[in-house]
């Protein structure tokens, strides 16, 4: 079945749960209802929006730094205190704003950056403050909630694309209840060809197997497996009509020029954040992008050095590019990890470092309508507590989904029919808006 890799790639990306056709007639009929007899004009606005967003192309890059940061290495920096270790303030583009010295070329970068400062979350581990960064929700519930990847794909993508709407240039969580037809796309390699894409085969050899697969899938259909069938067979055809898209060239850098290649970096992260742009400018709306190795519980001074310089050229010149190519307008950059660390450097030997910590972290956003050079909110001179505007998970998604035109308050279906709110509470970060 090695010849099948490009279809088994997609079905593992996520759960083959599907929409429920009922809910989503129910859903449709809602809408139409509410239009009908008057919807709110904010509702109607918000609609309208969204239509507007996709004409133009609105898109999203979130870089993931994946381990969680320590903000007083990057965002938040601290002086005159043993909380600080070696991070050392330097000012920036904007004055007022200082970064953490590891970041002299997004110091650079500023004028384009919103720097959330507080950011309060309610999960101190890897897996759990992942998912909740990533889908606005806690895991314990019965619903496996979606990666807001998978959102941007349902509400802003294409389904008639022949690249897929969310991409993830590394593993993430996945789409959760809204299926496969919105999963991320995983790449493992940044700069080639998707070896899930590749024909192994000919192609009379390649339609040939398709047509024995059809086959067997109408016998287990016949059985009573129609709901599974019709998954598969959204997964084949837009795998096949990938395999088959000029576009698949997006995810290649062979005809970038190469200063623009220096421009980002050889590094397999720096190499993504250039794909993840290709991918944009071809009409992708989500991609994500990991950069692994923030875990940092030891040798915090040994290893700050070469990951933040990784990040600080692939990202400064993602945002320059963006800029150049009068994209950055309609296309929202996020930096996150899933969490913190200690303000205070722990006690390990030979090597310390700093530990989980949910309690205040910072986020960058950039482009998309984000009014960039500020920052919001305020930490302690140690940077243990919060003293100026905290800021919910919660607040940041409503923030997130508005920048991308998408109504928080949307319900989508789970299969059993069940609404969710796009995003469960919180309030607009109406400070970069």
């Amino acid at each position: 079945m090695t010849s099948w890799e490009p279809m088994l790639h997609v079905r593992n990306a996520a759960s083959l749960e599907g929409r429920n056709p009922a809910a989503l007639s129910r859903r449709g009929f809602l809408q139409a209802a509410a239009l009908a007899t008057g919807a709110s004009p904010f509702l109607n606005a918000l609609r309208i929006h969204a239509a507007e967003i996709r004409r133009k192309g609105k898109a999203c890059i979130l870089v993931w730094l994946a381990g969680a940061p320590s903000q007083i290495d990057t965002w938040d920096p601290k002086t005159g205190t043993p909380n600080a270790g070696s991070a050392r303030p330097i000012s920036t583009k904007v004055p007022g704003i200082q970064v953490a010295h590891y970041w002299p070329k997004m110091a650079q970068t500023i004028d384009q950056v919103a720097i959330l400062r507080t950011v309060r979350g309610k999960e101190a581990a890897h897996e759990r403050g992942t998912y909740h960064l990533h889908t606005g929700r806690r895991l314990g519930t019965p619903e496996k909630h979606p990666n807001f990847g998978s959102v941007v794909a349902d509400k802003l993508g294409d389904p008639d694309f022949d690249l897929p709407n969310f991409v993830s240039i590394g593993q993430t969580v996945s789409s959760g209840f809204l299926g496969v037809r919105v999963a991320p796309f995983i790449v493992d390699r940044a700069g080639e060809l998707p070896r899930n894409v590749k024909q192994l085969v000919s192609r009379a050899q390649f339609a040939r197997r398709l047509r024995y697969l059809q086959e067997q899938e109408a016998e287990f259909a016949a059985a009573g497996a129609e709901g599974l069938v019709a998954e598969h067979q959204t997964i084949y055809q837009r795998a096949v009509r990938l395999m088959q898209s000029p576009r698949l060239k997006a995810f290649q850098l062979a005809d970038e020029p190469q200063h623009i290649q220096k421009a980002y970096g050889s590094s397999p992260f720096q190499k993504g954040l250039l794909v993840a742009r290709r991918l944009v400018e071809a009409g992708v709306p989500f991609v994500e992008v990991r950069r692994g190795g923030w875990d940092m519980h030891n040798s915090i001074e040994q290893r700050m050095p070469p990951a933040a310089a990784d990040v600080d050229q692939g990202l400064s010149q993602l945002l320059r590019d963006l800029k150049q190519r009068g994209m950055l307008q309609n296309t929202l950059v996020v930096c996150m990890g899933e969490f913190g660390r200690t303000p205070k450097i722990n006690s390990r030997t030979p090597a310390p470092g700093r530990d989980h910590w949910a309690r205040n972290f910072c986020i960058l956003l950039a482009g998309g309508g984000v009014k960039g050079g500020r920052v919001v909110g305020k930490t302690s001179r140690d940077g243990t507590e919060i003293v100026d505007r905290e800021i919910q998970v919660e607040d940041f998604f409503q923030t997130w989904a508005r920048l991308m035109g998408i109504d928080p308050d949307e319900e989508l279906y789970t299969p059993s029919g069940r609404p969710l709110k796009i995003v469960d509470g919180g309030t607009p970060i109406q400070e970069i808006l």
